[in-house]
């Protein structure tokens, strides 16, 4: 599977290399792949630490299917890089299709690609495709940031059709205001009471402070911290909370001890006497970055600390480096929404691969997909 695409190397070097494709597996990376992963995140035309390399090395060993790296390289560089994966099952339908892999607590999918390059790497992951005796006649992207430098590269490379077929909005926080001045502009002045309400409260009960973690603390200490809160609560009883296996759990470790070593952990603390009571974990990719996870103690859930957390997460606002950060909510999270006044837009996309019958199977499947969205819409008012 680490092959090159067969290049003559007696041709004439042209003025822009023809790129070439590699095949590899996550956890078996050739040593310069690696190092070259790391440097595309770096220069990626759009940021998406879900992509990288920590975050999909630990997130990888709970995929329950076989990830394959699709590495494009141009001139010896790495231009682009996706994790694909095959699916038997496409909606409700029993239809084998390709798609982008993403762990469950991976936000987006989008994969990296290098700044100036997005349609030679698009170009050359769709020819890959296309002559790829493991493709299945559809590719299915989902996560990608609707009319982002990734979502419009695809769209101008691909030749074909690559339809929208489904789209959500989340609560992104970005502007030029300092933090309290976008706090005052985008909260309402009943709510903003409330919460000052609230935090007059919580400082009854003890010394309250926010901590944000330092090359001074020990990281594992902050991890434990955060798995018991989140499985004190809800999540715990549910059986979602990350500490209720031992994969997940290991997952969220490995994930956080990579991205700090990349340089791209944040955790912010909410301390009562001392004790955490909130936690938000934070992925830092300039000029973006990414508000991860929380936790809270719901013991303390009538003073909102997922809220006041949030309270000290708009500082956010005044860091040069960072441009916005994606809540990487759901839509319409009646909390978040109600403090962040910007919205990101989400798409899935599809599309056919080479050959009649893949473009057959993708006018059957789109056709089954307007048909349903058709009976979901609400009938026309009768005119009067």
């Amino acid at each position: 599977m680490n092959a090159f695409t067969a290049i003559d190397p007696g041709a004439a070097v042209a003025a822009t290399p023809t790129p070439a494709v590699q095949w590899a597996m996550p956890g078996a990376l050739p040593a310069d792949l690696a190092a070259q992963w790391d440097a595309l995140a770096l220069d990626a035309a759009e940021p998406n630490v879900f992509a990288q390399r920590w975050f999909v090395e630990a997130s990888a060993p709970l995929a329950s299917r076989d990830v394959r790296l699709l590495a494009v390289r141009q001139a010896g560089r790495l231009i682009g890089l996706l994790p694909l994966a095959n699916a038997s099952r496409y909606g409700r339908l029993p239809l084998p299709h390709d798609e982008n892999w993403l762990h469950h607590h991976a936000f987006l999918g989008g994969p990296l690609l290098r700044a100036g390059h997005e349609h030679a790497a698009w170009a050359a992951i769709l020819a890959a495709l296309d002559a790829d005796p493991h493709a299945t006649g559809l590719l299915h992207l989902t996560g990608l940031v609707e009319h982002g430098p990734v979502h419009r590269a695809l769209i101008q490379a691909a030749a074909r059709p690559c339809d929208t077929v489904y789209r959500i909005e989340r609560a992104l926080l970005q502007s030029d205001l300092a933090p309290e001045a976008y706090y005052e502009a985008t909260v309402r002045k009943k709510k903003r009471k409330e919460i000052a309400r609230l935090q007059s409260r919580l400082a009854e009960q003890g010394a309250v402070a926010i901590r944000r973690l330092d090359d001074a603390d020990d990281l594992d200490s902050w991890i434990d911290a955060f798995l018991a809160l989140e499985a004190s609560g809800w999540k715990g009883r549910a059986g979602s909370a990350l500490a209720c296996t031992p994969q997940t759990a290991a997952f969220f470790r490995a994930a956080l001890h990579g991205a700090r070593a990349a340089g791209k952990l944040e955790l912010l603390r909410l301390d009562l006497d001392g004790r955490a009571i909130a936690i938000l974990v934070n992925f830092l990719s300039p000029p973006g970055s990414y508000s991860f996870k929380t936790a809270f103690d719901e013991a303390y859930a009538r003073y909102s600390p997922g809220v006041l957390i949030q309270l000290a997460n708009f500082d956010m606002l005044d860091r040069d480096e960072i441009a916005w950060m994606d809540s990487c909510a759901a839509q319409d999270h009646p909390m978040i929404d109600s403090l962040w006044g910007q919205r990101r837009a989400i798409v899935r996309v599809t599309l056919p691969l080479a050959g009649v019958r893949s473009r057959a199977i993708f006018h059957a499947v789109r056709t089954l997909e307007r048909l349903a969205a058709a009976r979901k819409r609400p009938a026309p008012e009768p005119s009067a």
